[in-house]
This record gives structure tokens, sequence and C-alpha cells, in this order.
């Protein structure tokens, strides 16, 4: 029997309960708004709150006899070609820690790019897996990273071949594909899972034009945030499940393991909208995103000073497989000012918020629910960035290491650096040192130093003019970095 996509059996259910006023003596304690904050009422709504119910007990029966959820989840999979789809409502950052733990357990391997974000790192802490980290493909030119090749995962495979499975991160947040299908058959010809960390992939399925999604390319798990690229919520994440190398229960449990117990009916009812949005009207919605996009970058191309990443940048040889337009990434070195400058100067002066922003680029992230209104404002707030460049003050130098100066070793697992003994010493004096934390610039979200990594100059020297720039460190303990918190003398394992 066919999958009826006209349903959205969260946003059904949320109706009944309400239809049929149910009255809650469960949490939550405002009562359906009765007992919120007046001030929090007038600014949020009651919508808010009239949406905010139990998932079990309030939206479905306490024995969830009505499938709510799981009829939502059974349509997604459908949408998507997955066999089973789980939503979350803790983000990408849950499911892609719950995908890890359902293929890799404490002190065994996964291979990682080395790209990936910091949700991943943070799941090798939680859970002690060692990572084996796959060398992703540096534009030394642009200082970019794109997704390891398949030969890379080859090679890593054969070094380590007791690893458990690989993860990959595709899409970028700069919009650079990995090619997921040769990635797929690597992991394959040795029975074992592909993990693809998809956050910012969740239109891909829903327009021809744009790159392959992981589910159609023969990955075993796909994990994407509904939240970035589609309609959802903040926090609205779902991972998907194909073939038998992972057994759905296993990944239901690690799931459970890490996610509340308390879910948002809230994130579900807009995953749920925006599945049924998507199979009903995506292509179109995607279509006209794309050719806005096209549009949109075009015209940006014409500023002085301003280029727009495109398919010859990002791709070829060496590089990424496939781009995705929509991300909009514009490098601003032809202003003579970084892109922290230019995501502060729009922000103040033209109120736009831009997406990511690095040393050299910001990202102004299109999608279907842009119009030429909202672009019109962009491309009028950047022309007049170009014109104010000259007045602003100097560009501060990033001293951004080669890629070979980049790669630090991992000598310590995860887990061990960031629990065991650590003491903070001067930045100056960190070099040599085992780091017992991240530091990550933000966004994107990828870290420059892991825990258990050994500490070199290049890259301290690169966080330092970096934040002097207006780079953005918001995980070291010291967010300064006058001081770096490393593994405790002593405490270093030997060489």
């Amino acid at each position: 029997m066919s999958a009826d996509h006209n349903r959205a059996p969260v946003l059904e259910a949320l109706a009944d309960f309400h239809r049929q006023g149910q009255l809650a003596f469960s949490p939550p304690g405002h009562k359906q708004a009765r007992g919120a904050d007046p001030a929090v009422r007038e600014l949020l709504g009651d919508a808010v709150f009239l949406g905010d119910v139990l998932a079990s007990g309030g939206l479905d029966d306490r024995l969830t006899r009505g499938r709510v959820l799981e009829r939502a989840e059974e349509l997604m999979a459908d949408a998507v070609d997955a066999e089973h789809t789980f939503f979350t409502t803790c983000g990408s950052s849950l499911s892609v820690k719950a995908a890890m733990l359902a293929v890799a357990g404490p002190h065994e391997k996964l291979l990682i790019g080395r790209d990936a974000h910091k949700s991943v790192v943070s799941g090798l802490v939680l859970s002690g897996i060692e990572p084996v980290w796959v060398e992703p493909r540096w534009d030394a030119e642009r200082h970019l990273a794109h997704a390891p090749s398949a030969e890379r995962f080859e090679q890593a495979f054969e070094e380590h071949p007791d690893a458990k499975g690989a993860l990959v991160v595709s899409p970028t947040p700069y919009g650079a594909c990995a090619d997921l299908r040769a990635i797929a058959e690597v992991c394959h010809r040795r029975s074992l899972p592909l993990i693809v960390d998809e956050a910012w992939g969740a239109h891909l399925p829903f327009h021809p034009g744009l790159p392959s999604w992981a589910m159609d390319a023969g990955a075993d798990i796909c994990v994407t945030s509904i939240h970035k690229m589609g309609s959802g919520l903040e926090q609205g994440s779902v991972f998907h499940l194909r073939g038998d190398l992972v057994p759905p229960q296993l990944l239901k449990t690690r799931a459970d393991l890490l996610g509340t117990t308390s879910p948002s009916v809230l994130l579900y009812a807009g995953m749920d909208g925006w599945r049924r949005q998507m199979v009903l009207h995506g292509r179109e919605l995607m279509g006209g995103a794309l050719d806005l996009a096209a549009e949109v970058r075009a015209a940006i191309e014409e500023i002085d000073g301003l280029h727009v990443n495109d398919r010859d940048d990002f791709c070829g040889e060496g590089l990424a497989d496939d781009f995705d337009p929509l991300p909009c990434v514009i490098d601003v070195t032809g202003l003579g000012i970084t892109g922290y400058q230019a995501a502060d100067w729009l922000r103040e002066h033209r109120r736009l918020d831009m997406h990511l922003n690095d040393h050299r680029r910001i990202g102004a992230q299109i999608t279907h629910a842009d119009d030429r209104e909202t672009t019109g404002a962009l491309l009028t707030g950047l022309k007049d960035l170009a014109q104010a460049a000259p007045e602003l003050p100097r560009a501060p130098r990033v001293d951004v290491p080669s890629p070979a100066e980049l790669r630090m070793v991992q000598a310590q697992l995860p887990r061990d650096a960031f629990f065991g003994p650590a003491e903070d010493v001067p930045a100056g004096r960190a070099a040599g040192r085992i780091a017992a934390e991240m530091i990550t610039p933000y966004p994107p979200g990828i870290p420059a130093v892991l825990p258990g990594e050994r500490l070199t100059e290049p890259v301290l020297r690169y966080l330092r003019t970096g934040l002097e720039a207006g780079m953005n460190l918001p995980d070291p303990s010291d967010p300064e970095l006058r001081t770096i918190r490393v593994v405790a003398a002593g405490n270093e394992p030997a060489e």
C-alpha cells in the first residue's frame, strides 16, 4: 500500500487534542498557556504553548497506541527512500552521536573525515571510540577543506582493517559534496556501514537539480537537520537507516540513551509538516529556490570586490565531487576585509545576518523561503558593504597554516585526554603539549584542535591571529586563548 503523503499524523493528532478539549493534569506546567508569563505570551503568542503537549499521555495515549510518531516517521522514511526514520528533538548533534554509537563502541575504530563537526568529536569524547582520521581534500589556494575522497577511505581501511565503519560529512556547510556512492561501495565491499552527516542536506531529495542525498547513494545511516535547509524548527533532526548492517533496534536504543524523555511536540510537528510540504510541493519550491539562487549569485558577481564561489571553484581534480548552489558562499578578499568584518558590518548597519563566516568568506544561505524581496535586501546590503569597505580598518592578517601544518598527531584518545588530569598553560608554551579541550572556530563548527591532539605552533598561531581578527571560539576554557587546557604533565602517553 502506497504512503499517503497528504497526511501529517503529528499535526492531525495535535488538532484532535484541541478539538476534543483534553485537560492535562501533567506536564508541561504552563497548562496550555494559562500559567505562562503574560509578557512571554504577548511576545511568543499562545500558539507556541498550545502546541506544547506531552508526546506520550498527551499527543498520544500513555501506551502510544495511536502510533502517531511512528506513522510520521514511516512517512518521512518513504519520502527519502529510507527503510527506517527516527525523529529527534536535540538536533543532529544528538543524531550523529547515536549513529556513531550504533556502529562502534569504546576503543573500537571508526574512520572519520577530519572536517567533521564538533558534535562528532563530542561523540568520540563520550563514547571512547578511537578515531582514524581521514584527510580531507584541501584547497590550499582558498584555505578550504572538502570531504575526503573514496580513495582515501580505501587507503584508511587498508591501514586499519579492524575499523568498524566510516563517517563522512556531505554536504559541507560551504555546499561541497562527496562522492557518497563511491565511499559507500568502499565500505560495503567490507560489509561495513557508512554514516553520512548530511545535516546541511535536508532539501536534497526533493529536486533532481540538487546533488544526490545519502540514502539514494547507498549510505547506511544518514543524519539530517530539518531546521537548517528545511522548514523545521531549530533542533529538529532525523536520522535514516537502510540495509542490514546496522539493526534498527540497536540504532533506536543508542538514540534513546542520549535523547530526552520529554521531546517537544512542536519540533515533531514542524518535521511532520515539512515532510508533507516537500513531498507535495518540494520540486516546485526547490526549483524556485535554485532559480532565485542563480539570479542572486550572478548579481553578487557583478559587485566589485565580491566573488561567489561556484562549481569551478569547489569541484575538480583533488577537490569536491559535487556542489549545492544554495549556500551562496561569498569571498570578500577583494574588498580588503575579512569575512568577520563583513558579517559584523552587515548585521550592524543593514540588519542582515549571514550564515557562516571565516577569515575570507561569508555565507548567504538561500532557501525555498526566500523571494526577490529578501534577496533584494541582501543585494542592496552587499553593494553598500562594497562601498563602505575602503573606510573599514585594515583587515587583520590571519595566519592560515598550509594543509601539512594544519594536521596534528592524535596522541591520545579524545575521551582520555578530555576527562583525564589536565592543567592550564600559557598559550605561548602550549606547543608540544596534548590538548585536553576542543577549540572550534564557529561557525561553521569544525574543530581546529581536538582533545588528544599534540599542539603545534602553526595551529596555535592560526587561532591567535584568528581571534585577533574576529574569529569566534566558543568552546575553549579560556575564550581569550591566553591559556590552553592540556593533559597534565606526567600523564602524557609515551611517544
